[in-house]
């Protein structure tokens, strides 16, 4: 039986609401919902710099700083993941079965975070190896504190999102001037880094998935780093991909597949083409869905913060659907 899930972010300022809607729409992998429209306290960047351990944080003109001291933004984005997670705790009291959670890895934040002197942690070895550690720090006491709150949860995802690992492993993160391009970053690095937090992850009870909905998306990489999970929009899969997601289906790891369009398309959507599309798919690989059972995951093709709030809603429950379908 396939089952569905969500990316992570979703459209408006209403956690509780949010979390009543992936509770009551996909009970079999909810999520801990993400609401970028609050504010850049809220958003991928704030909020996986929340969850590091041991670095400081400041919000800049420029965006999001490592600092001596926490600034206020940095203590904010604390104290919004700490209430977040309090309403999810009262919400999903007594749930039980499986729950998932999302945060920026390791890479993402190397290329958006900058430098105490400026520029992007990127630019630094022994800074992004600091920033990855202290992430993968970080994140173990973060399941922890999950497991706590989710005590009847007997499954926990932490989705760790990569939207930037393509551009760093290619070269193409701009520096800050805008006029040039950090250099890129070997594959051993980009593996080692992933393998620190997906680890991490792995030792704390939880199951570490990877997302990108990014083209390009070294998916090899990801797999050697120790992913438990692929999460991909489907349509940014190209032919050097299949293998990868043959050999992790095949090999008893989860597949999420982004079908759901995360913005209302002309004339809507159906679930039956959706599905349609979803079996070609794997007919391509040569694999049969009926005997992987869980391991497919159907989910929106990315997050749903720039939706409105009706298709979000129903880009769920369209999940929710294509799921059973299949």
């Amino acid at each position: 039986m396939s089952t569905a899930t969500g990316v992570g972010s979703l459209p408006g300022t209403d956690f509780a609401e949010a979390t009543r809607l992936v509770l009551g729409e996909l009970p079999d992998l909810p999520h801990v919902p993400e609401l970028p429209a609050r504010g850049v306290t809220a958003g991928m960047t704030g909020r996986g710099l929340a969850v590091v351990e041991g670095l400081a944080a400041d919000l800049q003109p420029a965006g999001w700083r490592l600092t001596d001291a926490s600034g206020v933004d940095h203590r904010r984005a604390r104290s919004l993941l700490a209430q977040d997670l309090d309403t999810v705790e009262e919400l999903a009291q007594g749930w039980t079965g499986a729950f998932k959670t999302q945060v920026a890895g390791p890479w993402t934040l190397a290329a958006t975070v900058e430098k105490p002197r400026g520029d992007k942690v990127l630019s630094d070895h022994g800074a992004r190896r600091e920033l990855a550690q202290a992430l993968a720090e970080g994140l173990a006491a973060h399941v922890a504190d999950l497991r706590r709150r989710l005590a009847g949860v007997d499954r926990l995802v932490v989705q760790v999102d990569e939207p930037a690992l393509a551009a760093v492993v290619a070269g193409r993160v701009p520096t800050a001037s805008g006029y040039g391009r950090h250099r890129r970053v070997d594959l051993p690095e980009a593996s080692a880094h992933l393998e620190w937090v997906l680890g991490a992850i792995s030792d704390a009870g939880a199951e570490p998935w990877v997302h990108s909905c990014a083209p390009q998306t070294p998916w090899s990489i990801v797999a050697g780093a120790g992913a438990a999970g692929l999460s991909a929009d489907l349509s940014m899969l190209g032919p050097e991909d299949l293998d990868t997601f043959a050999e992790a289906l095949e090999g008893g790891r989860t597949t999420a597949l982004g079908v759901v369009p995360s913005l209302e398309p002309e004339g809507g959507a159906s679930d039956a083409r959706l599905t349609e599309r979803v079996q070609r798919w794997f007919d391509m690989l040569g694999l049969d869905l009926e005997a992987l059972g869980g391991a497919a995951v159907v989910t929106p093709a990315c997050g749903l913060a720039g939706a409105t709030t009706g298709w979000a809603a129903r880009a769920v429950r369209l999940s929710a659907t294509v799921a059973r379908n299949l």
